[in-house]
């Protein structure tokens, strides 16, 4: 059963992910990346780490969502274009991965995945939010803020290109 909502959740992350790349829409593809990272969540839930699911929901499906798409409205790419959808399966498809998500999620909270993974050092270390804070900021520390950095980057570069195409 967990191998079963496991090729699901995955198909529905690979799919999302691609659907993002192949979007022309900025929202668009700003909506099929909440999919994926949604879909990432319950692969963390699959692996019975829950501080990492609500973690993956609340950071990246929350904060960096609403900073992806504040730059997007920011940008004015969020205008509807006269022109009919080019992928006219996009929607239902979006539709139907959303809801297969949230099924297997439910199924997953409720137990359905009764068989824990064994136990080991490596998992050991990501279950508990005390040893997590510790590892990212002492053995992760540079990626983590490279990762801050590049974020800062990205918007400030936004806002200036921004301000380049306004007439003042």
């Amino acid at each position: 059963m967990e191998l079963i909502l496991f090729l699901i959740t995955a198909l529905i992350a690979i799919i999302g992910a691609v659907a993002m790349l192949v979007s022309r829409n900025a929202v668009h593809s700003a909506l099929f990346l909440l999919l994926n990272f949604a879909a990432i969540a319950v692969l963390f839930l699959l692996l019975n780490a829950p501080f990492l699911f609500a973690i993956q929901l609340t950071v990246y499906a929350g904060a960096i969502m609403v900073l992806f798409l504040f730059v997007v409205m920011l940008l004015g790419a969020e205008k509807v274009e006269d022109t009919p959808d080019q992928i006219p399966w996009q929607q239902p498809l979006a539709l139907l991965l959303g809801l297969a998500l949230l099924v297997i999620s439910v199924v997953v909270g409720l137990g359905g995945a009764t068989n824990p993974p064994p136990e080991s050092e490596a998992l050991a270390q990501f279950s508990d939010p005390q040893t997590l804070g510790a590892l990212l900021f002492t053995d992760y520390l540079l990626p983590f803020e490279v990762t801050g950095f590049i974020l800062l980057i990205a918007v400030i570069g936004v806002v200036v290109l921004n301000q380049r195409g306004r007439k003042i």
